[in-house]
């Protein structure tokens, strides 16, 4: 690593139970010391204010894949969960990055996008008619459901297989918490080969029986004539079926438990103001708190000289809540002129599924509180340990 002068250390785990429940404390008492600090407990700079992820997020001289000499041979039993990921573009830079991100917003239309809205419309109305007059889940209930039932419809995949695919995808994606164990890693192998053999089987009925839907699009989505290979195909089904819905659970679960706890209904039932109202929950509160980026060369920014082969890791919920950009910015106000916030990321890796999210919770909020005015939480909702996505593990309410 290269020089940390002038930088301020700072420590704390990212286990810690109260840090889970409340990271924020930490990030304002971070974010005095200026735009980088280092955070001994990752053994690297962490960039806190939000000029310095905004910075970082778009400066091409980072980026997502390891460089070359810094890879190291996987452990054998996390071949499958790295078979995967070796295809995926979240994972990747210029040019497969390109390649890739391309074929998939030529199917990941803003109209087949749009398309959907009746239909989440409609699933957001049955879902509450099924809600129990005693306390119930409302995250199992109703925040769950619509992020992973949607991107079922908008992929073909057929939706009784929704709480199978709720399964793989969060053995997958706890790789990334800062609390993984081997058991974590033995699940998340297993995971990926079964869904990766779900896939292959299902990717072959939709080559001969071909839909209006996502897969069939990316089975014929070529550009310059060069299609995905089947292992990108594999990899791209799995990474929107994860990201598609994961990030958007959380969202709308921390979405609600903070409207009711601010009781802010009100301005979340109107069509007229609730823009502003989902870009306030996403950068009061948003469903994952950290990425990080690799240096590609030795360069200096917010005053630190960089290494190629540094790691920096960008933090989003610091960012969001910057007093630089944002006035009372731990108050949460849904009538708020939110300034871009990071919540999707930026640069080459803005969220492609940014425009899918917003819509659901365009939806899917006014919807809630207008049905159910009555709505509270009957226990305090607790995040789970699982650092650095940050969401609910159950949101308790009655309605």
């Amino acid at each position: 690593m290269a020089s940390l002068h002038r930088m301020q250390t700072v420590t704390q785990s990212p286990t810690d139970p109260a840090f889970v429940q409340n990271p924020y404390l930490f990030y304002d008492t971070a974010r005095q010391f200026g735009d980088l600090v280092y955070w001994e407990d990752y053994d690297m700079v962490a960039a806190v204010s939000h000029s310095a992820v905004q910075a970082l997020l778009r400066d091409r001289r980072f980026g997502r894949e390891v460089p070359p000499e810094l890879t190291k041979p996987s452990p054998e039993h996390l071949a499958p969960w790295i078979a995967v990921e070796a295809h995926s573009m979240l994972e990747l830079e210029p040019p497969r990055h390109t390649r890739l991100r391309s074929l998939v917003l030529r199917a990941f239309t803003s109209r087949a996008i749009a398309e959907l809205a009746p239909s989440v419309e409609a699933l957001c109305h049955e879902l509450i008619d099924r809600f129990p007059d005693e306390p119930f889940d409302l995250l199992e209930a109703y925040c769950t459901q619509i992020p992973v039932i949607t991107i079922c419809r908008l992929l073909g995949v057929p939706e009784h297989m929704a709480p199978q695919l709720l399964t793989w995808s969060h053995a997958m994606v706890a790789m990334y918490q800062a609390n993984r164990t081997r058991q974590t890693e033995d699940a998340a192998a297993r995971a990926s080969n079964e869904f990766t053999a779900f896939l292959e089987e299902y990717v072959e009925q939709r080559r001969k029986d071909p839909r209006d839907d996502l897969i069939t699009r990316l089975i014929s989505a070529e550009e310059e004539g060069e299609k995905l290979s089947r292992k990108e195909l594999i990899t791209t089904c799995i990474l929107l079926l994860n990201a598609g819905h994961e990030a958007t659970v959380h969202a709308l679960g921390n979405g609600v438990k903070t409207v009711l706890a601010t009781g802010t209904q009100e301005q979340i039932t109107s069509l007229e103001t609730i823009d502003k109202a989902v870009e306030e929950i996403l950068r009061f509160d948003p469903p994952l708190h950290m990425f990080t980026r690799y240096a590609y060369e030795d360069v200096e920014i917010c005053g630190h000289s960089f290494a190629r082969g540094d790691e920096v890791a960008l933090l989003l919920g610091a960012a969001n809540r910057d007093p630089e950009i944002w006035s009372d910015p731990n108050t949460f106000d849904p009538s708020r002129n939110v300034t871009p916030n990071t919540s999707f990321g930026g640069g080459l890796h803005f969220c492609v599924g940014a425009p899918l999210a917003r819509l659901e919770m365009r939806i899917a909020l006014p919807i809630l509180f207008n049905r159910c005015p009555e709505l509270n939480l009957v226990d305090g909702a607790r995040y789970s340990n699982s650092y650095h996505f940050h969401g609910l593990t159950e949101l308790i309410a009655q309605i």
